[in-house]
């Protein structure tokens, strides 16, 4: 998971790791708990992480990370917003642990392509019954009953 300090490089994998300096981020005042003390402190946290300029991740795996998640990039830049928490801080170990998860998601290898099966006959019989019993049921519906087979 992420680090305990929000200024250190973060850890996907043993393999893969995104240096500090590849992350930018930005603070402003939050909308959330805090009285008085929310219009004094920037506690909201925008984590922005270049994704396509980024040069910690293997140029295969950036394809697969950039196509699944090309809805929520922006410019080519994911941005993790954590606004949660009172403390800044916190809302900076909050957005780095969202990032790891998403990534994480991301990188994940594409599941094993479905097999065609038949279905059996016994599903295909209980789906057929399942039919004429539905059917009788809204053919007694009718003004007049209708004659069974």
């Amino acid at each position: 998971m992420a680090p305990l300090r929000p200024t250190a490089d973060l850890r996907l994998t043993p393999a893969l790791v995104i240096g500090a300096a590849e992350l930018a981020w930005r603070f402003s005042r939050s909308s959330g708990p805090g009285g008085q003390n929310v219009n004094t402190t920037d506690s909201r946290v925008e984590l922005v992480f270049d994704l396509a300029a980024s040069a910690a991740l293997p140029p295969t795996i950036k394809a697969r990370v950039l196509g699944r998640l090309e809805g929520k990039l922006v410019e080519g830049c994911v941005v993790i917003a954590a606004s949660e928490h009172r403390s800044q801080w916190q809302n900076r170990v909050a957005a780095q642990r969202r990032l790891v998860e998403l990534l994480l998601e991301a990188i994940k290898p594409p599941p094993p392509p479905r097999r065609a099966t038949r279905p059996t006959r016994g599903s295909v019989q209980r789906r057929l019954a399942a039919k004429k019993q539905r059917g009788a049921i809204k053919g007694q519906r009718g003004a007049r009953p209708q004659p069974e087979d």
